[in-house]
């Protein structure tokens, strides 16, 4: 088997560009070089306790330099989520105990006066761009030589560590992943040096992916998506990577122009962003060859691939790695696509499994309280390697050798599956059950509608209404009446999941990778900045919602 230990070492005397950021690029060997030295500063700087560094960075080269150099040293690299902010970044650090902390100026204030854990003190804190090295206000004067270059200065040109040293195998823990946190506190997920390089290796054949291929990783880092569908496969094919700070939307058709990128991963909601710029006649004269990733809604997979000109391949699958859905030509409308042999829909409280999913003529699921469960993999716990310190989180994820997913879904007669959203997105009208995917996907066919939110939200006599948080297209506004005669005209939305509340946002709580914070919609309900709409009867149209009426509303929550 293959380690990513292996794979940088292939690159170590490859001439070809291998990393460009901004106006600058480095060849796959100065790459390597680079990764060489900062090993040397890992091994110098060890202490006892578990080998972690934690990265505190936007996507820039010396992020990729650490990355590599975790993993020839056999040091775990923790990508430290910068969305987090104080005692819940902290909590992340402390958790996964980290010994080291390299991050930036801008990012150490966000950890400042917060307790890191035992092993991870303010001088084991690498500052990379600030003058003393280990304070974010050093006052040394302008040009003088950093704390930080002076470290690295003492081990230029150190040779790639020896593979005796350091022990380096395909069960050596390489990662530690956090997961989004989209529900609740997020979990660090484990992942080996060989499990990386697998996957990396096989969507790199799967993409056909060469030497001759520029990759662009526009997602955080800290994601397993940038880093099993973006770096590891760029690295198994020797491609050229292309690192952007942050990803944008207005900046991507750009970057792709002035790289010349042929391949694009993303997760969440990206390519909902980029086809929400203005379109221009020549949007599809471009080096773009595919894209990969999971997520996207299904209507714009199909128009970024006609706007853009590309294959685009979305696929579910989970920073654990316990099972996938991949999408095929005769996938129907709606469907993720079929699943390896042994994935099933099972009752979580029962562990029966599911009765598949019937529809009606207008294509609506029509018995979602029995054809909506957990998606569970009988193979699936054979590919899990668990959480960091977290016995409760793996024993939730794996049941008699079988992979809980936690997601919703359903499957049809012919083994197409279907998502339904994420374990806590089932909601209850009227004693009726149904998950808020599907809900979704109909909402975003709405052509001034970028992103919909789906989510339950109290009703004051007993069960859950439908709220929906919807951002719209640039220049568009929301029309209650057009938006409530779209609605009637979809056959496939059930009268029971018509929201009852929509809220006009210019912006949603979102992770890193923009996907949506359900949990803090939730907690807001109707009291928020952004304006609402609500019918306060079913049959009634949509009307503005006053702060007396959402005054009411809460009363009578109080006394439900």
């Amino acid at each position: 088997m293959e380690t990513i230990d292996g794979l940088i070492r292939k690159r170590a005397d490859d001439g070809a560009v291998g990393l460009r950021y901004e106006d600058r690029s480095w060849t796959h060997a100065e790459v390597v070089a680079a990764q060489a030295e900062r090993a040397a500063l890992l091994a110098r700087r060890r202490s006892p306790g578990p080998f972690h560094v934690a990265l505190l960075l936007d996507n820039v080269p010396e992020y990729l330099f650490w990355l590599g150099a975790a993993s020839l040293a056999g040091a775990v690299a923790v990508g430290a989520n910068p969305t987090h902010r104080g005692d819940e970044l902290a909590r992340d650090l402390a958790h996964t105990a980290c010994q080291l902390l390299v991050t930036d100026a801008a990012h150490r204030q966000l950890v400042d006066g917060h307790d890191l854990g035992a092993a991870l003190g303010p001088e084991r804190i690498l500052v990379i761009d600030s003058p003393t090295g280990d304070s974010p206000t050093g006052d040394s004067p302008a040009g003088a030589a950093t704390a930080y270059g002076q470290a690295l200065a003492a081990v230029r040109g150190a040779a790639l560590p020896d593979p005796a040293d350091t022990g380096v195998t395909e069960e050596t823990l390489g990662l530690l992943l956090f997961t989004s946190g989209t529900s609740g506190a997020p979990k660090a997920c484990r992942c080996t040096q060989g499990r990386l390089a697998r996957i990396g290796t096989i969507v790199a054949q799967m993409f056909t992916l060469t030497r001759d291929d520029v990759c662009y990783l526009a997602m955080p880092l800290f994601h397993s998506n940038a880093l099993m569908a973006g770096w590891a496969p760029a690295l198994a094919a020797g491609a050229t990577m292309v690192l952007r700070d942050r990803f944008t939307a207005s900046g991507f058709l750009p970057d792709v122009r002035q790289y010349g990128v042929t391949y694009f991963n993303y997760v969440g909601k990206p390519l909902s962003y980029i086809l929400a710029t203005p379109e221009r006649p020549d949007d599809g004269e471009n080096t773009l060859r595919q894209a990969f990733g999971n997520e996207a809604a299904e209507a714009d997979v199909a128009r970024f691939s006609l706007r853009f000109g590309c294959a685009v391949q979305d696929a579910y699958g989970s920073t654990e790695g316990g099972a996938s859905v991949t999408r095929t030509p005769d996938t129907p409308r709606g469907a993720l696509g079929r699943a390896l042999p042994g994935t099933k829909i099972l009752d979580p409280e029962s562990g029966e499994e599911c009765p598949r999913a019937r529809f009606d003529e207008h294509g609506r699921l029509v018995n979602a309280d029995e054809a909506i469960g957990e998606m569970v993999s009988e193979s699936g716990g054979a590919g899990f390697e668990g959480y960091w310190r977290n016995d409760a989180a793996d024993q939730a994820r794996l049941r008699n050798g079988w992979y809980w997913t936690g997601d919703l879904a359903y499957r049809d007669e012919d083994d197409f599956f279907y998502f339904a959203g994420r374990d806590y997105d089932w909601l209850r009208v009227d004693g009726e059950n149904f998950a808020a995917a599907p809900v979704e996907a109909i909402l975003v066919r709405h052509p001034d509608i970028v992103v919909a939110s789906v989510y339950a939200v109290p009703d004051p006599a007993v069960g859950d209404q439908v709220m929906a948080a919807v951002l719209l297209r640039t220049g568009t506004r929301f029309d209650p009446v057009a938006f409530a005669d779209f609605l009637a005209e979809q056959g496939d939305l059930g009268t029971k999941a018509v929201p009852a509340f929509v809220r006009v946002a210019d912006d949603l709580p979102t992770t890193a990778t923009s996907k949506v914070l359900k949990r803090v919609l939730r907690s807001e309900r109707w009291l928020c900045h952004d304006p609402v709409w609500w019918k306060p009867q079913r049959d009634a149209g949509y009307r503005w919602l006053t702060r007396a009426d959402a005054e009411r509303l809460d009363a009578a929550l109080g006394s439900r």
